[in-house]
Parts: C-alpha cells; structure tokens; sequence
C-alpha cells in the first residue's frame, strides 16, 4: 500500500531578515525530503503550501520551528493519495499575502481571533452575527457556511472597494469574517477596523481549522483549496470538484453533469451554442498539425531563454565557477563570453562573473538569433476522446522543450496547433524513439492516466531491433539504472546506488543480417530504461547515437532526420480509463524496419 501524502499549510507573521539565506535553506531541505508545493518569505514572515511524506513533512517543521522568529507556526494537516503539486516553489515576495494598503501590518496588530469551537458554540446558540465570508465569489460558489455574507470580489485585492459599499448598520454588529486558511483575515480585519467596524472576529485558522475541530456543522459545500485537489469537503478529503481549463471556474458535480461541460473546451459559464462551437473533425485537426509545422517553428531566428537552477550545494558559489563545474563541457572562456555579452540573467537583469549567487536561484541563459536544429514533425493523431489524445509520435522530435530544441518540441507544436487545448503529455517518449504517446485534456483526467504509468500498471510494448542474435529467447533485465546523468549526461546501469529497473524482453525474429527484432516490455519507467538494459545485455538498438556496440558511448543525443532511425518503437499502449476503468487499448503500425 502507497503510503499516504501529507499536506499542510501554514502562515506566520513575524519580522523575517536574512530573506535570501533563507529561501535557500529551506529548498535544500525540501529538495533532500522531496516535497513539492510553495513557500512564500517576506519581510512581514512566510506562507506555505506542501505535500510529501509524513518524513519529510515532520522534518521541514522541526526546521522551521527551530527559528524563535517561527516557533509558533501552526501547520493545518489533511491527506491525499497523491501528490497535488507539480513542482517546489520558494520564493521572496513583497508580501505573504498581497493586500497593499497602509498601516496594515498583522505582525504588530491583528483583529482578534476566535477559535473554531467557539464560533461552533454561537452558531449552535443562535446568537446575533454576521459571517463575512472574505473569499473570491469564485471559491464561495464551492461552498460556504450557513447564512454568510460573501463579500463579493474576483480578488483579493479588490477587497477593500467592497468593503466600503457594506451597508453602515453592519459598523455596530459583530462580524466573524473567515476564508480558507485565515491568512486574509489577518488583513482584512485591521482594514475593517480602519473603516469602523467596531466589533470584528477572525475566524482562527480558517475553514480547514474548523472542518478539523468541527466537521461541517452550519457549513454547506465544500472549500475551494489552491492546488490540483481542487476543493476538500468537511472531512478534508478530496471531492469530485473540478476546475474548468477553459475559464478557471471551480466546478461542482452538478456543473459537471450539464450539457455545456465540455472537457478542456467549455462549462456552464463560459461555454458557447452548438452554431457557435461546430465540431471539429480528425481531418481537420490533422491539417492543424501540418499548418503549425510548415515552416517548422525553430526555422525562423529568436531568442531561446534556457533556464538554469542552481542546486543547493553552489550556494554561494561566484556565478563563473558554478557554470564551469556545473557544465564542463562549456570552456571558461566561452561563458565568460556568453557573460560578457549580457545573455546570463536572473529577474533582475544581466550577471557578472563574480556574482555570488544562492542555491535555488533560478537563472536564465539567452540564445539570440536561434535557428533550432530541424527536427521531424509528422505527428499522427491515432485517436481523440472527450479527456485525452493518443498520437503518434515521429522521430527525432523531442517531447518538450529542452537543450537546442524549444520550438521544435512536440509540446510546443501542439500549444500552436491547438491554441485552445492545454494538452498534457501521460508519459515521455526519447526524442529519437517513435510511436504511441498519451496526452490529456483535462486535470482529472492528467492525474488518473498519469499515475498508472507512474505506477508501472499501464500497458507498453516496444518493438526494437537489436545487433546481434541473443542466446535467449526471452529475459528480464532487472539492473538498477543511475538517478543522475554522467559528465556526458547519458544515464547508464548503477548497481550500487541506482534506482530499481524492469525491463522484460522477447525475440520476435533473428535476422540474416545478424540483427535481431525484440519485443520489450518496461515494468518500471526510468530514463532510457530499455535502451540501457539492452547495451548492458550487450545488444544495443540499431542507429542508437549514445548505446554504442562493445559497451562504447557515443557523443550526441539527437538524430537529425537525415540520420538513420533509432530502431526503438512504441508499438501497443493500454490503461484503464472512465467511471467504469475501462480498459483502452491502442496500436500503431510497425515501422518499415520492424516489418
């Protein structure tokens, strides 16, 4: 059983300094714990959202407490069986939580708080009140307690507009204001204060405090959270909710049940008439697809921003010296090249060589004029359903955007063939392997297809040709492959230290030639798994560029398209999809050397 992935969310005021030393202390210790989510630092104190392991999550606290200036930090726990955020955010903002109004400051002065038993116990007695709820009208529609006034914004920031058209008898009642967490209280209060509301309670810790202490007594709904879960209800667990990909609208399972909920297209408020949306046909879709490759998108001169993240062990590293050890393959003097010209940056503008810079720094390199390698585009689209897309991927073409390929990635292809979907990939193919590839159209439907291939229970089959007849007719191959790239930046077999891999294989065919057709299927999903376990087999893919003959590596990663195929096929595909877990199965045709 997967263990269980533990979020938590918290905020403190207080009077942060060191502002730089820190964000960088606390990436290197969610990046060691592998938590994913967002920590926001101020000068006024820190906001955070994460998820990881019980571990982890134990751990980042304990740190964080050993601060006097947040030893009293306050987590508020649920779970999930999933991961809800995509990547690790830590950033230094002007504010924790934007607001910008004068002579608000909760860390010197806040309304006062009352806690979520307490508001329970006035709420079952009945006694006279007015529950402000100070969320975006967007979050109220999700759900809210009983009776509330929303305040009736589209943001935060429009708060203390609406504020000032509150009816002036409210200046003399006692208003329990809440939101999700209480971090908006804790300036929305003072403000409230400021324009003469005299008698105003904050609701302590949110509605998420109290569906903890309270369960969902005199609250209607669900709460609207920010992050892929979407909203949780009393219970704090994930509901059915969904956001809209087209206008961001949190949808309940009602909205989902209308004939205007579309997947990745449309919903109830913002979907059009049939005579205004027409339906699209494969064919026309096809020739989406060749318009937004003709000419190829890198052909034409631009400036490609290639990001560089410094990890925590260059912390406080000059710039040059982290770009000679970090990239040893680069000369010095050709970054201080690259330097010189102004093409290395951060959000502040251009580096100078001796900079100090900090782990976690997120840094940008500029490739003026850029003419990306050509690359083949002749995607295929095998199938289209309401939640995803299967296609068929030509090679070489990477998947996203990385090293000299940017426009000339699959991803970005299909952002301009298809402005209107947010495509997301289920799964990665090597730019030079070919064949079937999943992509989802919608959240809900990224989380369930996703998770089974990270889980090794979707079905892949690979067809390869091999050099060489192997002396068995079937093997498995279970050699632990490297967590990281080598110098070169290829992934081969570690057996001390790397992760564990499968990789199951079957001779299809012995060829005069001397090569062999196999049939390969990964149990586990590591980087270059099958092209690994195959030079470790001694048997290498034929036109492989890297997995050489006599255990040799090459000294590129790309083909061109003039360059003979790398003979590694995503034949076969199959996950479960829908209410039902319907088995879907797809197939695409072998390629000629495979025949």
């Amino acid at each position: 059983m997967l263990e269980p992935v533990v979020n938590i969310a918290a905020y403190l005021f207080a009077p942060l300094d060191r502002l730089s030393d820190r964000r960088a202390e606390l990436r290197a210790v969610c990046v060691s714990k592998r938590l994913k989510g967002t920590i926001l630092l101020s000068p006024e104190g820190i906001n955070l959202v994460l998820a990881g392991s019980r571990d982890g999550i134990d751990q980042l606290v304990s740190h964080l407490r050993s601060d006097p200036l947040l030893a009293g930090l306050d987590p508020k726990e649920s779970v999930s069986d999933h991961q809800p955020f995509s990547r690790l955010l830590v950033k230094v903002k002007k504010e924790i939580i934007a607001f910008g109004i004068e002579g608000v400051s909760p860390g010197a002065y806040t309304s006062p708080k009352l806690p979520a038993r307490e508001l329970k116990k006035w709420l079952d007695e009945g006694r006279p009140l007015t529950l402000l709820d100070t969320r975006n009208d967007y979050e109220v529609r999700l759900g809210t307690f009983e009776n509330a006034l929303p305040i009736g914004v589209k943001h935060f920031r429009d708060f203390p507009a609406a504020v000032r058209k509150l009816p002036p008898d409210l200046k003399q009642q006692p208003i329990v204001m809440f939101c999700t967490g209480g971090i908006r209280c804790e300036k929305a209060g003072p403000f409230m204060e400021q324009e003469g509301f005299q008698q105003i309670y904050q609701l302590e810790g949110g509605i998420l405090k109290y569906f903890e202490e309270c369960g969902g007594d005199h609250y209607t709904g669900d709460c609207f959270v920010f992050d892929h879960r979407v909203a949780l209800n009393p219970r704090l667990e994930e509901t059915a909710a969904t956001q809209c990909y087209a206008c961001q609208q949190p949808l309940t399972i009602e909205d989902q049940q209308s004939e205007h909920y579309v997947p990745a297209v449309s919903c109830p408020f913002c979907s059009k008439s049939q005579a205004e949306q027409p339906a699209v046909t494969l064919a026309e879709r096809e020739a989406s697809l060749v318009a937004a490759c003709d000419p190829l998108p890198g052909s034409a001169p631009a400036t490609n921003e290639r990001p560089l993240n410094v990890p925590a062990r260059y912390d406080r590293w000059t710039l040059i010296d982290f770009l000679c050890d970090r990239h040893p393959h680069i000369a010095r003097e050709e970054w201080l090249a690259i330097i010189g010209r102004g093409h290395l940056r951060d959000r502040e503008g251009p580096l100078s060589a001796d900079v100090i810079i900090r782990g976690g720094d997120r840094l940008m390199r500029l490739e003026p004029d850029t003419i990306e390698p050509e690359v083949n585009a002749a995607i295929r689209i095998v199938a289209w359903e309401d939640d995803y897309v299967v296609l068929d991927k030509p090679a070489p073409l990477p998947m996203h955007p990385c090293g000299r390929f940017h426009r000339n990635s699959m991803t970005e292809i299909l952002s301009r063939a298809f402005p209107g979907e947010r495509l997301t990939p289920a799964h990665r193919l090597d730019a030079n392997t070919t064949g079937l590839v999943v992509f989802a159209r919608s959240r809900h439907a990224a989380k369930a297809i996703q998770s089974q291939f990270e889980r090794g229970v979707a079905g892949k089959t690979y067809l390869c040709r091999v050099a060489g007849h192997p002396a068995w007719d079937d093997t498995a191959s279970r050699q632990p492959i490297a967590r990281a790239p080598s110098n070169n930046g290829f992934r081969i077999v570690d057996r001390d230290t790397g992760d564990a891999a499968e990789t199951e294989f079957r001779v299809l065919a012995r060829c005069e030639n001397g090569q062999s057709l196999v049939e390969a299927v990964p149990r586990t999903g590591r980087t270059n798994q099958i092209r690994v376990h195959l030079w470790d087999l001694r048997h290498p893919i034929v036109g492989d560029p890297v997995y050489l003959a006599d255990m040799q590596l090459g000294d590129r990663q790309t083909l061109s398209p003039a360059d003979p195929p790398m003979c590694l096929h995503a034949w076969r595909l199959s996950f479960e999809h829908g209410p039902d877990r319907e088995c879907r199965r797809y197939e695409t045709t072998r390629p000629a050397w495979a025949e």
